[in-house]
């Protein structure tokens, strides 16, 4: 059972309401995989999206007859496929274990009918969304810079 104070554990989360830690606790589960598995494969429809608890996840491209690039690896505290919060909800890499790990999963669909009853939650919950979804574009243009030079 995930709690709300497992949650509040985790910077990405740190200053929600109790209200609100446990919205999320009721539409979250955890999970485990195991080295070499695969979350979730680019071009999914994602159904949640995930924090790692233990261990260390790769968001990998994949090429046809290649092996998998690891873009990056994230590991505990860190939140990954926010883009199953926004539309079309597809996944544009994939997402392998690289160890053993523990996720907490939160369910898109059952969050998103909170956030319906909840704007302000919503709000706060779409701001952190961009604020990865900034971070990530900043890295990649950084690293596109490095392979210019």
């Amino acid at each position: 059972m995930i709690t709300p104070e497992l949650i509040s554990r985790y910077n990405f989360f740190s200053d929600l309401e109790l209200h609100h830690l446990e919205g999320l606790a009721s539409v979250a589960e955890g999970i485990t995989n195991e080295p070499g598995n695969y979350i979730f494969k680019e071009g999914d429809e994602l159904n949640a999206f995930y924090i790692v608890v233990e261990g260390a996840v790769g968001i990998v491209r994949r090429k046809e007859g290649k092996a998998d690039t690891v873009v990056s690896a994230v590991g505990p505290g860190h939140v990954f496929a926010w883009s199953a919060m926004v539309p079309p909800h597809i996944a544009t890499a994939s997402a392998k274990a690289l160890t053993s790990c523990w996720l907490i999963a939160f369910d898109r669909k059952k969050l998103m009918s909170i956030f319906q009853k909840d704007c302000r939650f919503g709000f706060i919950m779409m701001q952190k969304i961009v604020q990865i979804s900034r971070d990530r574009l900043l890295d990649a243009r950084i690293e596109s810079l490095v392979f210019m030079a």
